[in-house]
């Protein structure tokens, strides 16, 4: 079964299938927390990381290394894909959450441990490239195997708010990372920081890495994979056609550039913005991101409630036509230079990426039949982050750089916003109610 064929209703009762328990809440929480704390302490000192690995005395270009480094662990991430997707369509969703966590544990920790360029010249900077592709590879699989978990072992009328579990420890991760970098940019001095207080959240993630990995091992695989794998035995398994295929790729990869790019221009680039652009200190743009981050993740629960109530399309037409209409104005309020009116900025956007997220991680899982989701979703979203929106805030810093104008990255922004939601608003039906076991 497509997506092109009419919603089956058959799984919304799925009165056999046992709900989510706590213990495969927290397990796939703790890991997915861990993956995007350390993807996201990154992109947090990411200027400083540029003056270690990539020192330059013009103006704007470490950072725009660091941040080229960034978006190759984004570029890596259909690598993971490819890898990682087929064997949780053949082995089970698992022993993916399994790999991923262990290995994003084991590669942040070596960034963290990586000398600079001052002590081991250019082996510095090649050997933070490999690292980061590596990292990327294992977020490549976590994202869609961490959601796909979850909301297969959901009832179906509580899929989207599963799925918020996701993007809710992502966000809890981002506010941590946020907080952290802020509590050791106050602490240190700026030599300090430099030194090695950068450091410390890289390295110390290792200990996260055993406690997700220990959780993660005792979980038991999904209902639908079971029944996955039942009907395989069976020889009863639906035929999935090239153009069903081809539309869930499709959508796939819509709802996944217009998450991602809203959310690395969110966490990622409005911190670096108001401090290289805007001048503003450190601490206090990371506060400012902080507050914000705290909007974002009280959101999340509240997305996937009322999406369980009143589906998929809706909300996520609204989140790609707010993020077309309200960038250029959302840039125009981080630029006024006044408190109130950025973190207004930083808040409305927290409130459409939010949205984007939820409807993100439940369609991975909708769109797709059984037999493929587990390849289906990780290439759909990772392909789009690599094109678009690993890119996106190196993008944006080079448009500032060439034009001038510091709100020309909303431009961009608002592009792939108006694309994404000409592709949902043409393709992309109600899925709520779809069986998920069925293809």
């Amino acid at each position: 079964m497509g997506i092109t064929a009419a919603p089956r209703h058959g799984a919304a009762a799925a009165p056999g299938r046992p709900g989510l328990n706590r213990k495969q809440v927290v397990a796939v929480g703790i890991g997915n927390f861990m993956e995007w704390f350390d993807f996201a302490i990154y992109g947090y000192f990411a200027a400083i990381i540029g003056s270690i690995y990539f020192p330059s005395d013009a103006a704007g270009v470490s950072l725009l290394s660091s941040l080229a480094v960034f978006a190759v662990g984004f570029m890596s991430r259909p690598f993971g894909a490819l890898i990682l997707g087929p064997i949780g369509d053949r082995f089970g969703r698992k022993i993916v959450l399994m790999i991923t966590v262990f290995g994003m544990g084991v590669f942040t920790t070596l960034i963290g441990l990586l000398p600079g360029y001052a002590t081991i010249g250019i082996a510095a900077p090649i050997l933070l490239v490999i690292l980061r592709f590596l990292q990327g590879m294992m977020v490549g699989g976590e994202w869609s195997a961490a959601g796909i978990f979850l909301v297969e072992s959901a009832p179906a009328n509580r899929r989207a708010s599963a799925a918020s579990v996701v993007t809710f420890t992502a966000g809890i991760a981002f506010l941590a990372g946020t907080a952290t970098a802020a509590a050791i940019s106050t602490a240190l001095s700026d030599e300090q920081l430099i030194s090695w207080g950068w450091r410390l959240p890289f390295v110390l993630s290792i200990v996260m890495t055993f406690v997700a990995v220990f959780i993660r091992r005792k979980l038991s695989d999904t209902p639908v994979y079971h029944e996955l794998q039942e009907k395989k035995a069976n020889n009863t398994l639906e035929r999935v056609s090239r153009k069903d295929k081809f539309n869930a790729f499709l959508l796939s990869f819509a709802f996944s550039a217009l998450f991602l790019v809203s959310l690395y221009y969110f966490i990622t680039y409005a911190n670096n913005h108001l401090v290289s652009i805007l001048g503003m200190s450190k601490t206090s743009a990371l506060w400012l991101c902080s507050i914000s981050l705290v909007a974002y993740c009280v959101l999340h629960p509240l997305v996937g409630r009322f999406s369980d109530r009143h589906g998929r399309r809706k909300p996520a037409l609204f989140a790609a036509l707010g993020l077309t209409v309200m960038a250029y104005p959302v840039f125009l309020m981080l630029n006024s230079g006044k408190t109130g009116l950025i973190l207004l900025g930083l808040i409305i956007l927290a409130f459409l990426v939010s949205i984007s997220a939820v409807m993100n991680v439940v369609l991975l899982v909708e769109v797709f039949p059984a037999s493929i989701r587990s390849t289906g979703a990780a290439l759909g979203h990772n392909v789009s982050s690599a094109l678009l929106a690993g890119p996106g805030p190196f993008i944006a810093a080079a448009l500032i750089q060439y034009t001038g104008n510091p709100n020309v990255p909303a431009w961009y922004l608002a592009a792939v916003s108006l694309v994404c939601f000409l592709i949902l608003y043409t393709r992309l039906p109600e899925t709520r109610d779809i069986d998920l076991s069925a293809g």
